[in-house]
């Protein structure tokens, strides 16, 4: 993979946070929110800093 697939990875995977991060919001909001949704979009962000975490390691960041 190169330079500019890791950055394109990292583009993408922080975009996914971030909708993430906004449905998680929109379901707070709600009378009575998905507990299980809520943890799932969590677990979820978290595999995705994983991510990005590793394509900076290998950009050399």
């Amino acid at each position: 993979m190169g330079n500019k697939n890791y950055q394109k990875a990292i583009q993408s995977l922080t975009k996914r946070i971030l909708e993430h991060q906004d449905k998680i919001r929109k379901e707070l909001i709600k009378e009575s929110p998905d507990q299980g949704l809520i943890k799932h979009w969590q677990k979820e962000i978290c595999a995705f800093e994983k991510a990005i975490k590793q394509a900076r390691k290998r950009l050399g960041r």
